[in-house]
């Protein structure tokens, strides 16, 4: 009995991994959020595909682990990568609640990443992730977390920066780092990332801050020696450029 936990990447199927996708067709149920399903049921409609909508991850997962237990091989499916604000820590944690099964989770490739490639190297040095969502996160943490890394100079990586109801959250973010990082530091922007519609903007923190963005666009924030280069983000990780170089 096996449940695999599976990242997808960050939009079309050409972006998982070959591991994913072998783990997939080695399944016989697949359960996902509806919309990860409604990606992968045209190559894989012939297995048995199981949704859950958004707020109800507790019962998806409780849904692959009694699959599981039926005898079963199962996927869990997740996009970007399972283990960074996916399904891997809730599978484990819903999944002692029955009898042990195998648990094995394969990695995909997070927005951080691929988004960064769009963009050129922003994430060449070290940098933090957050999540502007406060559904699952009181806002009082993030706000902490915020100007944590800003104050170590972190580049930063935002995901879900907005949303209808929360149409303000990156403005807010922008005014707390601004208290430790420079108005004119680079940013980027990517929206719709692996997807039709992809499109990066390279702007400034200042510029960011009156930026109206949506949930398909992850946001980053440079840090003091990230600059444009040729209408690229690049972070330095601090070689020292001379002719003898090599």
């Amino acid at each position: 009995m096996k449940l695999y936990v599976v990242g997808l990447g960050p939009g079309e199927l050409s972006q998982a991994t070959g591991r994913a996708l072998q783990a997939l067709e080695e399944c016989d149920v697949i359960a996902g959020y509806t919309v990860y399903i409604d990606l992968i049921k045209e190559r894989f409609g012939h297995k048995k595909l199981l949704s859950t909508p958004m707020k109800k991850e507790v019962e998806r997962c409780r849904l692959a682990v009694e699959e599981t237990l039926k005898g079963q091989k199962v996927a869990m499916v997740c996009s970007g990568d399972a283990g960074v604000y996916g399904m891997a820590g809730l599978i484990y944690e819903v999944a002692q609640d029955y009898d042990p099964i195998e648990i094995e989770i394969i990695p995909g490739i997070t927005a951080a990443c691929s988004g960064a490639a769009v963009l050129g190297a922003p994430l060449i040095h070290d940098f933090a992730v957050i999540s502007l969502s406060d559904l699952l996160t009181p806002w009082e943490q993030i706000e902490k977390r915020l100007e944590c890394a800003a104050m170590a100079d972190f580049v930063m990586c935002l995901y879900n920066p907005s949303s209808k109801k929360r149409h303000d959250y990156l403005q807010k973010a922008c005014d707390l780092v601004l208290k430790y990082k420079n108005g004119e530091t680079v940013c980027g922007i990517v929206k719709n990332i692996g997807r039709e519609g992809e499109e990066a903007t390279v702007l400034t923190l200042s510029q960011l801050r009156e930026t109206q963005v949506d949930m398909f666009s992850t946001v980053y924030i440079g840090n003091s020696t990230t600059r444009e280069i040729r209408g690229s983000m690049v972070t330095s990780r601090g070689y020292r450029l001379g002719a003898n170089n090599g």
